[in-house]
């Protein structure tokens, strides 16, 4: 309205502050020759190679999952943490059942989430076991974090086992006759809110009908990501899966994967889907997965699904067993305890026998910055001073600060300054072994005697 009268006119707004080009050359992941380490060649995206073991009947599915060498799967976020889709360790058991001539998944529970560090990659191994009388073979999935390959979690078990390619319904009817469409505005929006951030390469649910308590769906892979390599891509078929909260048995909470039961692949390389869900059980769907021609793909008997953890571990969580606890120990009757010398900064070289005390000053000043920064300096001479007086050597310098350790699960660092000179003088403790002690008090006037 302030315009109105002025014979002022709307212009495009330039362009270039705003239009934006990466030039930095995507990561693939690395497809060297294993076979001069003696392996095999695992032939799919999400594995680099497959061992065979002389006289046993098996067969182990090797890989190494980043989200720099796989960067969609940082598409795939619940509750704020990258997770390794439950369809892509099915997919996972489908390669492990085509390498040992198995066609069907005929179970596979999946046990703990594999959530995805940030940076670093995880180790991951499948094992398809020895054929049983039963024409059975036992599945495992696992992975450890970093290089080390010494701790393991196990995140699914399964078996396979032939007979899995009979029968495949066809889909070539669609939309499907009698089927209501169904409006999927804000779908993922509301996702988002109950903590499923799915990104754009795992947005595929494109349209769905109801009709009674079945569900159809049309799914497709976002231009760009290819399903070469893959049985059937993760990403799409994670996006059919969304359409199982379209279900009578969803409650709006959103759900992942956890068990699955008779999964056999029809074709592979599609990059559209058309998908049925049928309630199979209260918590539990059946699907039926056809190409954009509406050919079988795939079929899945049973899907139990349930709602996410309360908490979802990581390996760095997870890849100790051990913490540290704070347990008082008092002191008995006749217990040595020795006689412990304070001194000045200045005077050290002055007290160089027995256990010598230095209390490290409170930081001047309100800056947590700039108080760590003058406590730590201050360490670091003190540390210096004692270690170039070569008649130190027979005696320990005691460093007590104040409020530097929590010394319960409730409590809180009291003083983050007093903290880094902690951090400092473990250094040099390892450096320097017997000849610093660190000791930290609390308001107690007990704690000094």
């Amino acid at each position: 309205a302030f315009f109105a009268g002025s014979g002022a006119r709307r212009v495009d707004l330039p362009t270039y502050a705003f239009q934006h080009q990466r030039y930095w050359i995507d990561m693939v992941p690395l497809t060297g020759d294993v076979t001069a380490a003696g392996l095999g060649a695992a032939d799919h995206p999400l594995l680099g190679a497959a061992v065979a073991f002389g006289g046993m009947d098996g067969v182990l599915l090797t890989g190494r999952l980043s989200l720099r060498t796989h960067p969609w799967l940082a598409d795939y976020v619940i509750q704020d943490s990258v997770l390794l889709p439950g369809t892509a360790i099915v997919e996972l058991a489908i390669r492990a059942g085509d390498q040992v001539g198995c066609d069907l998944v005929e179970e596979l529970t999946l046990e703990a989430p594999l959530v995805l560090p940030e940076n670093g990659s995880v180790q991951i191994q499948v094992w398809a076991g020895a054929e049983d009388a039963s024409g059975r073979r036992e599945l495992t999935l696992h992975s450890s974090a970093g290089d080390d390959g010494v701790s393991w979690t196990r995140h699914a078990t399964g078996i396979l086992r032939t007979g899995g390619l009979g029968g495949g319904a066809s889909l070539a009817e669609w939309p499907p006759a009698g089927a209501k469409v169904v409006d999927l505005d804000g779908f993922y929006d509301q996702a988002a809110e109950a903590g499923f951030g799915y990104g754009p390469v795992f947005q595929g649910l494109r349209a769905a009908w109801r009709r009674g308590d079945e569900v159809f769906a049309e799914v497709a892979l976002p231009e760009g990501v290819s399903a070469e390599g893959f049985g059937l891509h993760p990403a799409l078929l994670d996006a059919a899966l969304h359409a199982a909260d379209l279900t009578g048995g969803a409650d709006g909470t959103g759900r992942l994967p956890f068990a699955w039961s008779g999964v056999r692949l029809h074709a592979s390389g599609a990059e559209t889907l058309r998908v049925r869900l049928t309630p199979s059980g209260a918590d539990s769907v059946a699907l039926t997965v056809a190409d954009s021609t509406g050919a079988p793909v795939a079929g899945i008997d049973s899907l139990v699904l349930r709602p996410v953890p309360a908490t979802l571990t990581s390996h760095e969580e997870r890849k100790s067993l051990f913490g540290v606890d704070w347990v008082p120990v008092p002191l008995a009757d006749g217990d040595d305890v020795p006689t412990v010398e304070w001194a000045e900064v200045g005077a050290l070289a002055d007290a160089l026998s027995g256990f010598v005390a230095v209390a490290c000053p409170v930081a001047s000043g309100s800056d947590p910055v700039s108080a760590a920064h003058e406590a730590a300096h201050w360490a670091l001479d003190v540390v210096q001073r004692w270690l170039s007086e070569e008649r130190s050597g027979a005696a320990r310098l005691v460093v007590v600060t104040k409020g530097a350790l929590a010394a319960s699960a409730d409590e809180g660092v009291l003083d983050v300054a007093q903290a880094a000179v902690w951090g400092l003088v473990r250094s040099a403790q390892l450096e320097n072994p017997d000849r610093f002690v660190l000791v930290d008090l609390d308001d107690e006037a007990a704690s000094l005697e």
